[in-house]
């Protein structure tokens, strides 16, 4: 089944007795047994709903995965894929982190005994460098948040092949529209799921799409210990916002080729980070794992006077973190996603008080020019 037709179809209740064309809503925090030792295959919301199961094998069948597990947020599908490691153990991780992501590791993780050891996972001669004989994992986003940096996946997975070292993608901005790390020889893949799977900014989850089952199986014991699930409802709206994914990918993709290379020809523009333009570092990775380029642009201004100017002007366009809706958003990392990363180490990654962070909706692409153009005028 292609993937325009696997959103569209593949959430299916395996319960349905009705004809029903969406999935239900199974509101039920548990469910009544036949007997003793005999099951519906439900007991527990936490560890079970109808509506979730569809959702996460929805988002297997879309990411090629043994097995899917829908979380409340995305930060709880990492926080949750943490728990496979023991103090001690040693995780190499992208230095061009999620914010979020880095203030987990640093407060969380590294209290738990997990050592983090941020590099730049482009260069596959660090990552090579950094192995030691206690790393237990590779933690990778590509594209990079906010600066669009991109790791080759299948040439991390062959330096990890013949080793004990999980690989870990986070595939947010992509979706698996685009991308299928799994394929590429990743062991998990995490989302975001309130970003482009929902799609419409109205509901928080997150994925981890497993390639093993035995892996598969010790984070179904993580998740129903910690507890972490996505509720019923909000699994109905993710399934929803996966119908249209395809659709939503393809037309914020051509307004984003448009807006970069229109940003290109602005003065007071002085870099931009798009992993379409065929100016970007890894241009050529990118057209080798991927087959789309996403909505993301990350793009420098000439000074932070300029982009205090821009998110106080912009009208169509809306001031607010986060991603991946049908909204065209822009976002000041410095202050939002990365506030808690601290200042000498935003400045290492480039995210300075002059980056701003543009996902791109499914707007008419002239209408937001128009609106950017009349930020950015002095």
């Amino acid at each position: 089944m292609k993937a325009e037709t696997a959103c569209v179809h593949g959430a299916k209740d395996k319960n349905n007795t009705t004809g029903a064309a969406a999935v239900p809503i199974y509101q039920a925090a548990t469910f009544s047994h036949l007997g003793v030792n005999s099951s519906t295959g439900y007991d527990y919301s936490r560890l079970q709903n109808p509506t979730r199961e569809a959702l996460e094998n929805l988002v297997s069948m879309l990411e090629g995965a043994a097995d899917t597990l829908a979380f409340s947020t995305g930060m709880a599908a990492v926080s949750a894929v943490m728990e496979l490691f023991s103090p001690g153990s040693h995780i190499i991780a992208t230095d061009d982190l999620y914010g979020g992501s880095i203030r987990l590791f640093e407060n969380i993780s590294k209290k738990n005994g997990i050592n983090v050891q941020y590099i730049n996972t482009c260069n596959i001669g660090e990552i090579k460098d950094a192995i030691n004989e206690n790393t237990r994992a590779v933690f990778i986003e590509t594209p990079t948040n906010p600066m669009m940096r991109v790791t080759d996946i299948s040439s991390v997975a062959e330096i990890l092949r013949d080793k004990d070292i999980l690989l870990i993608a986070d595939n947010t901005f992509l979706t698996p529209y685009f991308q299928k790390p799994l394929n590429l020889g990743a062991d998990i893949v995490l989302h975001s799921g309130t970003k482009y799977l929902g799609g419409h900014n109205d509901t928080l989850a997150g994925f981890l799409a497993v390639k093993s089952p035995d892996i598969a199986e010790k984070l179904r014991f993580i998740f129903k210990t910690t507890g972490a699930c996505l509720a019923p409802f909000d699994s109905f709206l993710i399934i929803r916002g996966i119908k249209t994914l395809a659709l939503r990918m393809e037309k914020a993709q051509a307004n984003a080729a448009v807006i970069a290379n229109w940003l290109l020809t602005r003065d007071n523009v002085s870099a931009v980070y798009y992993t379409g333009l065929k100016t970007h570092p890894e241009y050529e990775i990118s057209i080798k794992q991927a087959s789309g380029f996403g909505a993301m642009i990350s793009f420098e201004v000439d000074t932070a006077e300029t982009a205090r100017r821009v998110l106080e002007r912009v009208k169509l366009i809306m001031f607010a973190e986060s991603l991946g809706g049908v909204e065209t958003l822009i976002t000041y990392p410095t202050l939002q996603t990365h506030a808690d990363v601290p200042a000498k180490e935003k400045e290492g990654r480039g995210i300075n008080d002059s980056l701003l962070r543009l996902s791109v909706g499914i707007e008419n692409a002239e209408d937001l020019i128009e609106d950017l153009r009349q930020a950015l005028e002095c």
